[in-house]
């Protein structure tokens, strides 16, 4: 069996993928990305590449024997002006920066073709690790109740429209109102901007109020880029007094499922997966 080639950022995605590989005898090769190496890959076959070495990615890629490949870890969107490419990257670099401009889909759909015009399978983390992506229904903590429901179905809503826009995946909400919408900066950092909002209108640990919703956009490439949830999220969540986290069943990745819902629960958390088509 050829083994699988990761695109590998930073947390603990690409290793649970690196990970799940290994376990099933395909075994791996791991193309750690400059400036977003994850530690935990260390020991894993594979080389470090600057984001632009097309060239030298697809080589060692070959070379190694890889027919399949995923991506899976967070690296930040480059400045463009800075990256050094190698020949293979000059020459593809323009089409980058014009699909970029039109957003991040078109950037991640753009770096998909590109590995498939080469002859590469590329698949996502769900396949490539098996079983992350969390089920419809609550997976933690109770069920949530009424006031909670209609937080859930706003965020939904919101996470979706600002999806559409290709703006980012998750809204957080509380007592119907909008406290936050993630945009470049990430979950986690929009999770510490709503800790700074006043406990009047997000809770407390004592009295938990509101929630964040993650889900794919609309029109999202599903095969990278989903949105995932771990410990930092559900910490993160916990600080800001949410009561808890709702996701679009299949379409969100839960890392460390089993660690994540126990400390959903002693957090006091509830985690909820809802339909593709909700609200």
């Amino acid at each position: 069996m050829a083994p699988l080639g990761i695109i590998a950022g930073l947390g603990d995605l690409p290793v649970q993928v690196a990970k799940a590989a290994t376990e099933r005898g395909q075994g791996v090769f791991v193309l750690r990305m400059k400036g977003f190496e994850e530690p935990s890959l260390a020991n894993y076959p594979g080389i470090v590449v600057g984001v632009a070495e097309i060239g030298k990615t697809f080589k060692a890629l070959k070379q190694a024997g890889c027919e399949q490949v995923c991506f899976a870890g967070i690296v930040k969107r480059p400045d463009f002006q800075a990256l050094k490419p190698d020949l293979k990257g000059i020459s593809l670099l323009p089409k980058a920066i014009s699909a970029a401009r039109e957003g991040d889909d078109a950037l991640l759909s753009f770096l998909i073709k590109t590995f498939e015009n080469e002859g590469f399978r590329v698949i996502g983390a769900d396949e490539a690790a098996g079983s992350l992506t969390g089920e419809q229904g609550v997976l933690a903590g109770s069920t949530p109740v009424a006031d909670q429901m209609e937080d859930l179905k706003k965020a939904a809503k919101v996470a979706s429209e600002m999806g559409r826009l290709d703006i980012g995946q998750g809204a957080i909400v509380a007592g119907g109102l909008v406290l936050c919408v993630e945009a470049q900066e990430g979950t986690d950092e929009m999770l510490r901007r709503c800790a700074d909002l006043p406990v009047q209108i997000r809770g407390s640990e004592t009295s938990r109020k509101g929630v964040l919703v993650k889900r794919p956009k609309p029109q999202q490439e599903r095969r990278i880029d989903l949105p995932t949830i771990g410990m930092m999220t559900v910490d993160l969540a916990a600080e800001a007094g949410l009561a808890g986290i709702g996701f679009e069943a299949d379409g969100a990745l839960i890392i460390n499922s089993e660690q994540v819902k126990a400390r959903a629960e002693a957090l006091g958390l509830f985690l909820y997966g809802f339909p593709k088509d909700w609200p």
